[in-house]
């Protein structure tokens, strides 16, 4: 597509999306990645409190479907889950059925399967328990990108696994390779009220979606290439998030992988995941 026709579209994109959200404000951008930037992730699963701020923030940054009130089947796309782990569960005599550790009547460890995504605590953190958010990993070696049959994801420059949601087919060949759960299909109509649109979208971001389509975490793109952190690291409360150049020895991002204790999720399948956790 030559730089004309791209503006043609992208004009286009944004008056039918100023009719459809009654809007006059909308601006897509289709800023290129940086040389030399290598965008990576670290969050400190010590700090992490569990608020989800977060969740919300990432939903109300990068357009997602929202509940519907007039539909309780129409939920919330999340593109970020935070699960709760117990520290330690006590299990009343028999013998462990799991990997775990299991002293006496105590089982201690970390098992993602019997963690608790939909947690409703009236206070976080709980006493007992931890907390590990997970999204997209921006995988280096993308499982997402493999299977799909139109080419309509890929991995950019800058490291950002993106998605052009005009090319999705809505076959949900990457929500079934992606080992994180990261990917979120639109099965019906996305519910997001003009008055909740954020104006300022990337093509390959927060653009409003259509039914059928996947998405997923793009490190808030419309921000980081303008030099902001994404929008989940700018809300948490005590710090726990990371973000920044893996080609920089001077970044947060750099100095966490140099000094804390790091690990990868799931490291041992070759995904090569830029998003790390990390203890002090």
């Amino acid at each position: 597509m030559t730089p004309e026709e791209k503006k043609t579209v992208i004009k286009r994109l944004e008056e039918k999306y100023d009719r459809e959200y009654g809007r006059n404000d909308i601006e897509i951008m289709t800023t290129d990645a940086i040389p030399g930037v290598l965008f990576g992730y670290a969050l400190n699963i010590q700090k992490c409190i569990g608020c989800r701020r977060c969740v919300y923030a990432c939903v109300k940054e990068n357009n997602q479907s929202r509940h519907d009130p007039n539909d309780p089947s129409r939920l919330q796309i999340q593109w970020i889950r935070v699960l709760e782990f117990d520290k330690f569960k006590y299990k009343s005599g028999g013998e462990s059925s799991d990997f775990r550790s299991q002293f006496g009547n105590l089982q201690a460890g970390v098992d993602i399967e019997q963690s608790e995504n939909y947690y409703n605590s009236p206070n976080v953190p709980q006493s007992g328990h931890f907390y590990m958010p997970v999204q997209c990993q921006q995988c280096e070696r993308p499982p997402c990108v493999k299977v799909c049959p139109t080419k309509a994801t890929w991995r950019e420059p800058d490291g950002i696994v993106v998605i052009d949601y005009s090319w999705c087919i809505g076959c949900r060949f990457c929500l079934a390779a992606c080992p994180y759960w990261a990917r979120r299909f639109n099965w019906g109509i996305p519910y997001l009220p003009g008055k909740d649109l954020n104006p300022v979208m990337h093509y390959l971001g927060n653009r409003p979606r259509m039914r059928g389509v996947a998405e997923k975490c793009t490190f808030c793109i419309q921000r980081t290439r303008k030099g902001k952190y994404p929008a989940c690291v700018e809300i948490c409360p005590v710090g726990a998030r990371k973000f920044g150049n893996l080609l920089d020895p001077e970044s947060e991002v750099r100095k966490v992988l140099a000094e804390k204790r790091v690990f990868r999720l799931k490291e041992e399948l070759g995904t090569d995941p830029k998003f790390f956790y990390f203890m002090e």
